[in-house]
């Protein structure tokens, strides 16, 4: 969906640039997978040494925001942060680049330094600000900076959404059924909803998996 909203909103391509992926995370894999699989040079920035190695792993470019700020094309944010795509980037970035936040709030992408450092702005298309530089520049925010997927394309698909209100039905399950005993504390949805509704997911999609034997099991309890 947040390719969606980016492709929809520019009537371009995503094959042949280079995507920046700040965050690691599900969502920035996701969105790596899916950019890569639609052609693109896909560069990932993180703050965590495990997730980088991860996307490494995984075979994609890694480095500093301020590195990636000099090559990208398309810019999109996955972090769940503020201040991700700030003043010092926006100087160096390329003429015509497309910034994209799907992760957070409209704060991952400073809008107000970003107007600062403009002479001009003014919308192109729907969805699309452009930010005129001193230097004759342009830099395109995509819906504001607000969630891309949301505010520009068609949303979280329905076939991602069952499993999110599923987990939410069956934790507000566990709560009713719990009344009473639970401290007031944040609780971890447990794990046994966590399987029962991918469970129930695999079933759907008519996908089967293996079971463990009583042998099996009797191993995995010895080794533990």
């Amino acid at each position: 969906s947040t390719l969606d909203g980016i492709m929809n909103s520019t009537n371009l391509i995503i094959a042949g640039k280079t995507v920046v992926i700040a965050g690691y995370g599900w969502c920035g894999k996701g969105m790596a997978m899916r950019a890569k699989g639609m052609g693109a040079v896909v560069v990932v920035t993180e703050i965590d040494p495990i997730k980088a190695l991860e996307a490494t792993m995984d075979g994609f470019s890694v480095m500093p925001m301020d590195e990636a700020a000099k090559i990208g094309d398309v810019f999109v944010t996955l972090t769940g942060c503020s201040d991700v795509i700030t003043e010092k980037h926006f100087k160096v970035m390329k003429d015509g680049v497309l910034l994209a936040n799907s992760g957070h709030f409209d704060v991952e992408i400073n809008k107000q330094e970003l107007a600062s450092l403009s002479t001009e702005i003014f919308d192109r298309k729907p969805n699309i600000t452009g930010y005129r530089m001193s230097d004759g520049r342009i830099i395109n925010l995509l819906a504001e900076g607000r969630l891309v997927n949301l505010a520009a394309g068609n949303g979280h698909p329905a076939e991602i959404m069952d499993m999110s209100f599923a987990i939410q039905a069956k934790s507000l399950e566990y709560l009713a059924k719990n009344r009473g005993k639970l401290e007031k504390k944040l609780y971890s949805v447990p794990v046994e909803t966590d399987i029962a509704v991918a469970e129930l997911k695999l079933r759907t999609m008519g996908v089967g998996i293996d079971k463990l034997t009583e042998a099996q099991k009797e191993y995995l309890e010895k080794v533990d």
